[in-house]
């Protein structure tokens, strides 16, 4: 409320004498029209004090600290549109944060809920991979795949690793949903090193490059005895084969920057060295000749030792990523 507080007002008003007013009197009663010489009057305005300003003017007044206030001295600005805009910016930001918690919590329950889905898919996908890729290379006879150096044992050969790349796949999508983060809104993408990148083509490239000189070889007589195109096929057709699958599949998990990355190389190897396993047993079969067997015996010792690499490079990646926790 304001107060106002007003002087009485002093006012000097000239007397009329005595004579005037009689003369006044006459001119009332005959009706005259007379100006009188009255002296102007004087008013003094008082002051008016006012104790609150309009809005728009700060506020003069100075807040002293006392011995009882302490540190809980009150901060706020004494501008009153700082003061309005600070309390508006607060009620925005509890109103936020009210809303982020409500978003937050609606969220968390399908999360919640997906994360019951991935608990069966750790047994699953290895479950997968097993069926597909060892079962039927340790317990299947050869007889029931190998007939004879033919066209139809190199199909069913391929036939076995197509189950197993078929597997692999399955395996790998388990396992990329698996490794994703319990945040759907959060991206979960994992970007190899270059350096890795050029390790895992030099290895791939050099397992490659090695049976296609062997081939080239023996086609030109530099090996002796020479081996068949057909016999050659059926020993290391299906591994030049999934070797190329293999080199396709990490260039796209590379591309897709999939967590899987890591992982990929790992699988494929361990299926490659019971591969070259099997074609150990049917170069005995075949009666393939020495420099044959020792290329087979070379590629698994070549292949067991990029395995090792691949496995010290998880142990790596588990470190570096302890140590950036």
């Amino acid at each position: 409320m304001a107060s106002l507080a007003r002087s009485p007002s002093a006012m000097s008003i000239t007397r009329i004498p005595q004579g005037h007013s009689k003369s006044l009197q006459l001119l009332k009663a005959s009706k005259v029209p007379y100006v009188l010489p009255f002296h102007r009057i004087h008013i003094r305005r008082s002051p008016v004090c006012c104790t609150k300003f309009p809005q728009w003017e700060p506020s003069p007044v100075t807040y002293a600290l006392t011995e009882k206030a302490g540190d809980k001295f009150l901060d706020k600005s004494s501008e009153l549109f700082e003061t309005l805009h600070s309390e508006s910016s607060d009620s925005r930001d509890e109103a936020s944060i009210t809303k982020a918690e409500d978003r937050t919590d609606t969220t968390n329950q399908p999360v919640a809920q997906l994360q019951f889905l991935k608990w069966p898919l750790w047994l699953l996908g290895p479950s997968v991979l097993l069926g597909t890729g060892m079962v039927p290379t340790l317990w299947l006879p050869i007889s029931t795949i190998f007939i004879g150096p033919n066209v139809v044992s190199l199909l069913s050969l391929i036939g076995l690793d197509c189950i197993f790349n078929l597997g692999c796949t399955l395996f790998l999508l388990m396992a990329d949903y698996c490794a994703k983060s319990k945040n759907l809104g959060q991206a979960s993408k994992s970007k190899p090193p270059v350096s890795y990148q050029f390790w895992n083509l030099v290895a791939t490239l050099t397992g490659l490059a090695i049976p296609l000189m062997m081939l080239f070889g023996s086609q030109k007589g530099y090996l002796q005895p020479q081996l068949p195109f057909i016999p050659y096929a059926v020993l290391l057709g299906p591994y030049i084969l999934l070797l190329s699958v293999q080199m396709l599949t990490e260039m796209l998990t590379w591309h897709w920057e999939s967590p899987i990355w890591l992982v990929t190389p790992v699988v494929y190897e361990a299926y490659r060295v019971l591969q070259l396993m099997r074609g150990l047993k049917l170069g005995v079969e075949l009666s393939a000749p020495a420099w044959m067997m020792h290329t087979i015996r070379g590629l698994v010792c070549w292949w067991v030792l990029i395995l090792g690499v691949q496995l010290m490079r998880v142990a790596w990646f588990a470190g570096f990523t302890a140590r950036a926790q």
